[in-house]
């Protein structure tokens, strides 16, 4: 459940934090105090899209922080899935929002908006105020059924919608072969003229790192036989060299060991220079002897690189991806070459996928049409604890002409209001205040399969009143019995079922306003239903009634 709700800078709210509590939350307030900026601002934090003038003015940043308690397996599942650690069973969503970007966090991890939404999708459903509207759309209401029926098509689902992939990817490739003959000769021709080129070549793995390193050496030839040259000079026995030089301090201490015998370890360390310069020079000297003139060796190698190179810019950035490309092209040659046979494979292999997506398809109709039965009539009795009282709740399904990863269903609720009347579309015959009441009804079904334990309504009282509005306290408690429940009402028959009651009021200094949200004690609750019973002149008979409507609503309740 929804523990609290931090806002800091929000629209015209300076910060508040709110601690909600079991069952049914109820906020109200007078039109314009920022009821529905504090569902904004849950809806923000899960991930929706907000403007930048969303900040409060003056304010650098804005900062909305949920603090949610759960023990669902599948959120726990979800959070290890992510790799972010759970303590004491509090999962924590924050987002601040800056001018030009928003951070979200995740029990104190940064993380994406979408990591976010796929965690908040299983804590917390938001009815907004105009999302009864969507019952309109025919799509919304298979969407319900496979809610409705999740444990049943779940896998199902899954493994449907990889067999589209499989099958769209190969429908995809049956109606590329469906090309002309004359493509097809050209595309042989191309094939033929790309293996040609690449074969001939007569490519060696790594023959190009091979050949840039001979090519660095013949091409500075000259540098190097100077050097080496040189080198032969400084190390040879010419006056002055090294050699000459080394050979005459030999020369010198072996006279001088005669005196001294400490000396025979320095002329033995000076007769091993002397032997390894003699061993440098005559190396030098056979390399010398060995320098070829490079010009014809350098011409054949800079034709071979210059090839090379002019096959990596068509078909790959080294040899190995040149050689896997020609090898790609030897298997598509294979296949134009008998292209009829090729296409006849492709052609079964589709058929078999389509199969398969069919069977799949059928087999999830068949439990949606049979969940939807059930469906339908816990809706039906839903709608008329909601003052539908002939009512009458029916899906209808037919079949697409083409396969999707949703299987071919058509699916559509109709419903009929008055005794005698045709069932029809939503759209035929609900009014706004009685879309509004068939998404409660649903969701009210809706909520007794789901594990979801926060659900938010905003102004789910638009266009009821009367008896009516009663029904539909009365729903929302039964609702609330299993589920932690936020609603925002003008209606005082909604406001006095609550076991919470917010007052949100909105406070100016003729500078600057802002929203405030304050929980009511129960003698505050009755003036706050008086309020809205009352409008301008609250009278003590006012008060007296909604009294009597809060204590109404206490003996009234699901639960205790």
């Amino acid at each position: 459940m929804l523990i609290s709700l931090h806002v800091k800078n929000f629209a015209i709210i300076n910060e508040v934090e709110v601690y909600f509590k079991n069952h049914l939350n109820i906020l109200t307030g007078e039109t314009g105090a920022g009821k529905s900026i504090i569902i904004d601002s849950i809806n923000c934090a899960l991930g929706a899209k907000v403007s930048k003038d969303i900040l409060r003015s003056g304010a650098d940043y804005a900062l909305v922080e949920l603090v949610f308690e759960t023990k669902d397996k599948a959120v726990l599942e979800a959070m290890d899935k992510l790799e972010i650690p759970i303590e004491d069973n509090l999962i924590i969503i924050s987002r601040k929002i800056m001018p030009s970007r928003s951070i979200y966090k995740l029990n104190g991890e940064t993380v994406t908006a979408k990591m976010v939404s796929s965690i908040a999708e299983k804590l917390i459903d938001i009815h907004g105020q105009h999302e009864h509207q969507s019952l309109l759309h025919k799509a919304k209401h298979l969407e319900i059924v496979d809610r409705f029926a999740k444990d049943e098509i779940g896998g199902l689902k899954e493994e449907l919608n990889d067999a589209y992939k499989a099958y769209i990817e190969v429908k995809q490739e049956y109606d590329k072969a469906e090309s002309s003959e004359d493509n097809r000769i050209r595309e042989i021709s191309f094939l033929e003229y790309e293996i040609n080129e690449i074969n001939l070549a007569n490519l060696s793995p790594g023959e190009d790192e091979e050949l840039a390193a001979l090519y660095k050496k013949y091409a500075n030839s000259h540098t190097i036989s100077e050097g080496i040259k040189t080198a032969y000079s400084l190390t040879g026995y010419d006056s002055s060299a090294a050699g000459d030089n080394i050979g005459r301090a030999v020369r010198q201490l072996t006279k001088l060991v005669e005196y001294d015998e400490d000396l025979e370890d320095l002329l033995s360390q000076a007769t091993n220079i002397e032997d390894l310069l003699n061993d440098i020079n005559r190396d030098l000297s056979q390399y010398i002897s060995g320098m070829d003139n490079y010009e014809e060796e350098l011409n054949e190698i800079t034709k071979r690189l210059d090839l090379i190179n002019h096959l990596k810019v068509k078909y790959g950035n080294s040899i190995d991806q040149i050689l896997d490309y020609c090898r790609e092209c030897e298997k598509k040659l294979d296949k134009y070459r008998d292209y009829d046979a090729y296409r006849e494979n492709l052609a079964k292999l589709l058929k078999t996928k389509e199969d398969k997506l069919n069977k799949l398809s059928t087999k999830l109709s068949n439990i949606r049409k049979r969940e939807a039965k059930d469906l339908t009539a816990k809706i039906r009795q839903a709608l008329i604890a909601l003052n539908f009282l002939d009512v009458n709740f029916d899906m209808i399904f037919s079949k697409n002409s083409s396969l999707s990863a949703n299987g071919y269903d058509d699916a559509e609720f109709i419903i009929s209001t008055n005794p005698g009347e045709d069932l029809k579309t939503l759209s035929k015959v609900a009014s706004g205040g009685e879309l509004s009441r068939i998404m409660l009804g649903i969701k009210s079904v809706l909520a007794e399969k789901d594990d979801i334990e926060t659900l938010i309504f905003d102004e789910i009282d638009t266009g009821i009143s009367g008896r009516t509005a009663q029904k539909v306290s009365e729903q929302l408690s039964v609702i609330a019995k299993h589920h932690q429940i936020i609603c925002i009402t003008h209606l005082a028959q909604i406001a006095a079922m609550a076991d919470a009651h917010f007052i949100i009021e909105k406070q100016t200094d003729g500078k600057s306003t802002e929203t405030l949200i304050k929980e009511l004690d129960d003698k505050d609750m009755v003036d706050e239903l008086a309020r809205i019973l009352g409008g301008a002149a609250i009278t003590d008979l006012v008060k007296q009634n909604a009294k009597e409507m809060k204590d109404l609503a206490r003996s009234t309740k699901k639960y205790k």
